[in-house]
C-alpha cells in the first residue's frame, strides 16, 4: 500500500501557531506508512498539487478578533477554484487554532474551518478527547486543558514568545490531533483499497 499523505497548512503571525502546526505534524508522522507535508498558507498557494495529492489536510490559524487570520482567510478564498473542481472531495480534514485568551472565541475559528472543509466535501475529524482540567484533580498539564471538541485549541500569553508558549500540554494535544487524523486517513485509504479489490474481483 502506498504511503498516506497528511498535509498541514497553517498561518502564524508571531510563531505560536507555527509551534502548534509542528506538533500536529509530529503526531501524524508517528503513524507508520504516513508521510507529512508542512506548508505555510503562502507556500501552499504555490504548491496546490501537493494538497491535491494529500489524503488529509489539517488547517491551522491563530484566532484574531474571533475569526481566522486575514492571511488564512486569503488562502481559503484562493481555494475557490478548487472548490468548483471538487479536488478535495472526500479527503480527511481537521483544524487547530491558538489565541492569547483561554477562550478567545477559538470555537468560532474551529467552526469556520469545519465549514470550510464541508464546503470542499471533506470528512471532518474531531479532537476525540474529553475536556481536561475540569475537576479538582485536573491540572494545566492535562491534554485538552481548554476543553475543545471540534479541534485542537492552544493558548499563548501575550507577553510570552513562541519559545515558551503554547504550553507543553497544548502541544501534546496538537500531536494527538495529528495522530488521530493520520489514523483515520490510513483506515479510509485501506478501506477504499479493499472495496476496489472486491469490486474488481466481482467484475
Amino acid at each position: 500500500m502506498r504511503n498516506v499523505i497528511v498535509a498541514v497548512v497553517y498561518h502564524s503571525g508571531f510563531g505560536h501557531t507555527a509551534r502548534q502546526a509542528e506538533a500536529v505534524t509530529r503526531g501524524a508522522a508517528r503513524i507508520a506508512g504516513v508521510r507529512t507535508v508542512l506548508l505555510t498558507v503562502e507556500d501552499a498557494q504555490s504548491r496546490w498539487d501537493e494538497l491535491h495529492s494529500a489524503d488529509a489536510i489539517i488547517f491551522g490559524t491563530p484566532t484574531y478578533m474571533g475569526s481566522a487570520s486575514a492571511a488564512f482567510k486569503s488562502f481559503m478564498d484562493a481555494s475557490s477554484s478548487i472548490f468548483y473542481g471538487r479536488r478535495w472531495q472526500d479527503k480527511v480534514a481537521a483544524g487547530f487554532t491558538n489565541s492569547a485568551s483561554r477562550s478567545g472565541d477559538k470555537l468560532e475559528t474551529l467552526q469556520q474551518l469545519a465549514i470550510f472543509a464541508a464546503q470542499h466535501g471533506m470528512h471532518w475529524v474531531s479532537l476525540g478527547l474529553p475536556p481536561g482540567n475540569n475537576s479538582s484533580t485536573g491540572s494545566e498539564d492535562d491534554l485538552n486543558r481548554l476543553g475543545f471538541f471540534l479541534g485542537a485549541g492552544a493558548q499563548s500569553n501575550t507577553d510570552e514568545g513562541p519559545n515558551t508558549a503554547p504550553r507543553a500540554s497544548d502541544l501534546r494535544t496538537a500531536e494527538h490531533l495529528g495522530k488521530r487524523v493520520a489514523v483515520v486517513a490510513y483506515e479510509l485509504l485501506r478501506g477504499r483499497m479493499v472495496l476496489e479489490t472486491e469490486e474488481s474481483l466481482a467484475s
